[in-house]
Parts: C-alpha cells; sequence; structure tokens
C-alpha cells in the first residue's frame, strides 16, 4: 500500500494533470489522430503484433495564440525517426508521433542531406525522372523498405506541433495501448519542453517590437524612443524595461509517472534524459527512473549521443551501448589509439567518453541498430515477467 508522502504526491500529480487538460484547449486533429490510432491498434492486437509509440522532435511553445513567436528546440528528430527504422525492422508496428516537418523513417535518409534532394536525380530518356547511378542502389533498398512498411500497415504517423498538441496525443494514445497490456512500449524520444505560457497570459496577436501599433502614440514620438534606446546599437542596460520582452513561463506538469500509473499501467516505458555535463548524466538518469518509475532511461550527452548512449534500469547495472571500434571512422590525423576508443575496456566503461578523443564526422553505423535491439530484449523480458513465466 501506498504511503501517506507517496498519496499526496500522487494526488498533487493527478490534479495537475487534470487542470492542465481541462485549462488548455486540445489540438484541433485530437479525434482524428486518435480515430487513426485505435485502428492501427486494434488491427495489430488482434494480429498478436507488438505496438510501439515512438515519439519523435521537439515541441514548441506558442508566445501568442495567433502564433507568430515560439520558443523551440533544436531536435530535428534523428533518434526517433531511425529508431523508428530499426522498431520496424524487428517485427514492431510503430506509431510514429512527431514534429510536423521533423525527420521521418525513410525519407530521412534523403530529406536531412546537405545536398538538395533534387542533387539526387537527373531527368532520363522521354522526360522520366532517373536516380543518379551512385545513389540507386540505397535508394531503391530505403523505397522498398518504405514500401513494404506502407503495404502491411506497419507504420502510422501522426504529427504535433506545440507542447499542448504533444501532450494531449500522448495521452490519448498512450490511454488506447492499455488493452496491449505488457506487449504496448512506450518508446519517448521526443525533445519536450519543460516551461510553456498558460493560455489565460498569452496574449492574443503578435507581440509587437514597438509601440509603432498604438494610435495613441505618434511616429516622430516612436522614432525618436528607438533612436534613444537604440543609440550606438547598445541594447542593454540601456533599453527602458518598457521596451524589453519578458517572457514568464511556467513549468509543464510532470506527466510522465502518470503513464506508469494511469495512461499505460502495464506496457514498459522508456524515456530519455539528454544532458550536455558528462559528470552528471548517470545520476540525472538515476534521479529521473526513481522519480518516473519507468522501466529504463537511455541516458545521452548532446556532443557523443551518436556514439553512445548508458541504459539505467531498475535492479540492473548501468549497461553503456558504444559503437564498436570496428564501425569508427579514421581520424584525419591517422593515430590508430584514436579509432573506436569507446569500445576499449578498463575505466572507459563506466563513463562517459571524451568527445575530443572521437574520430571526425559520424560513426559509419547507426547507433540505434544497437539501442533497439537491446531494448526489444527488455521488452521480451518484460511480457515474460508479466505474465509469470521465467
Amino acid at each position: 500500500m501506498s504511503s501517506g508522502p507517496e498519496l499526496t504526491r500522487q494526488s498533487t500529480a493527478d490534479a495537475a494533470e487534470r487542470d492542465y487538460f481541462d485549462e488548455n484547449p486540445p489540438p484541433p486533429a485530437l479525434d482524428k489522430h486518435t480515430a487513426l490510432a485505435r485502428d492501427f491498434i486494434n488491427h495489430h492486437a488482434a494480429a498478436g503484433r507488438r505496438v510501439v509509440l515512438v515519439t519523435s522532435g521537439g515541441t514548441t511553445v506558442p508566445l501568442e495564440r495567433q502564433t507568430v513567436r515560439f520558443i523551440d528546440n533544436f531536435s530535428a528528430g534523428t533518434r526517433g525517426a531511425t529508431s523508428a527504422e530499426y522498431f520496424l525492422e524487428t517485427g514492431y508496428a510503430v506509431i510514429f508521433l512527431h514534429r510536423q516537418f521533423s525527420l521521418l523513417p525513410y525519407s530521412r535518409h534523403y530529406s536531412h542531406a546537405t545536398d538538395c534532394f533534387l542533387d539526387f536525380l537527373h531527368e532520363g530518356p522521354n522526360g522520366s525522372v532517373v536516380a543518379n547511378e551512385e545513389y540507386r542502389e540505397k535508394m531503391l533498398m530505403v523505397l522498398r523498405k518504405y514500401n513494404s512498411a506502407r503495404d502491411k500497415n506497419l507504420l502510422l504517423t501522426l504529427p504535433f506541433v506545440t507542447i499542448t498538441d504533444y501532450l494531449f496525443v500522448l495521452r490519448a494514445i498512450a490511454q488506447l495501448m492499455r488493452p496491449l497490456g505488457p506487449t504496448g512500449l512506450l518508446y519517448l524520444a521526443a525533445a519536450v519542453s519543460d516551461f510553456f505560457v498558460p493560455p489565460e497570459r498569452m496574449v492574443e496577436h503578435k507581440i509587437q517590437s514597438t509601440n509603432a501599433a498604438d494610435p495613441k502614440v505618434s511616429a516622430k514620438q516612436t522614432v525618436e524612443e528607438e533612436e534613444e534606446a537604440f543609440d550606438n546599437f547598445d541594447s542593454s542596460p540601456a533599453v527602458p524595461r518598457s521596451k524589453r520582452l519578458i517572457v514568464d513561463l511556467d513549468p509543464v506538469p510532470k506527466f510522465l509517472k502518470n503513464l506508469v500509473d494511469g495512461w499505460a499501467p502495464e506496457g514498459m516505458i522508456v524515456s530519455f534524459k539528454l544532458e550536455t555535463d558528462p559528470e552528471i548524466l548517470v545520476h540525472k538518469a538515476q534521479y529521473s527512473l526513481t522519480r518516473y518509475q519507468h522501466h529504463l532511461v537511455i541516458g545521452n550527452l548532446l556532443s557523443t549521443r551518436k556514439w553512445e548512449v548508458v541504459f539505467v534500469a531498475p535492479g540492473q547495472p548501468d549497461m553503456w551501448i558504444r559503437v564498436p571500434r570496428h564501425r569508427r571512422k579514421k581520424t584525419i590525423t591517422g593515430i590508430e589509439n584514436m579509432v573506436g576508443v569507446a569500445a576499449s575496456g578498463g575505466d572507459i566503461a563506466e563513463k562517459p567518453l571524451d568527445p575530443n578523443d572521437l574520430p571526425e564526422g559520424e560513426p559509419e553505423m547507426e547507433i540505434e541498430s544497437l539501442i533497439i535491439p537491446a531494448v526489444e530484449e527488455m521488452h521480451t523480458n518484460h511480457i515474460k515477467n508479466a505474465k509469470g513465466q521465467t
């Protein structure tokens, strides 16, 4: 039975959840997305197939109701889109909840390239469009995988934009996955905003950078004030407070534990912890594990996220997953001991890599090809434990 403090924390979380969803408007497409997800889940549940919800990309924080300005983060959705492909290869049906216009499974191979997509193509005989010879083999392979996932109805893509969009759809899909029991998997790779502007404090129209729109202020007065405020291009501290944009944000209520307690209580839940300070990475991942009681927290550093991650799970030693030595590129210097350093033994296996020791460029293999099989194995054990198997 839960203790007094635990019950108090739970009731507080429940109240925060209720208030958030009562006070913020649902996205216009919520009913449509919910219906699509329900049909998708029911179809694959009837087939006995595992279903994973992969969240991907960053959430925006609008500053106006008719949004012109918003706060965003750097996430392009690489981790989520790549992971979705490997889940599909492993046999999962994938609901891909992604930031609109972020990377998508399969098309990511070309939409995120430094070259324009059209640079991969040329005009063939009779006005046909033909892939360039050097890209043809890979493009055909990607196209076949995409067509297979589409034709077998194994991939459902649902977009979001704002933090509120994301939370509404996440809650709806997680609740729809409850009948899946332990065979459902939630892989929360989206970069979710920690702060937002409550609707009662959000202005209706675009925030003005000057008072020129005020009919009570003359154009001459506005120009004089601007020239005075920004003289010598020194906007601080000479700029009056009235001309600064002060953004007052509230913390987004922490709903991650609610996934365990109410939204999807039997499914396996995987969340991510991104940090920039290697000294606190494992500690913060362990803290998240304790606080939200998920089944796995995957910790990664901004500077080395494509080279290594750490699995933090209850009752298990921390497990580092790294791109092996033989799949790493040579450094520009050609110094052999700088190649594949992540695969070496010793103390380095217990702490994050030093990004200065890594080779130039990106790994030759995608680390998600190592992450997803490890997650699948943990999910298999989760299902066995839930069914009382050994």
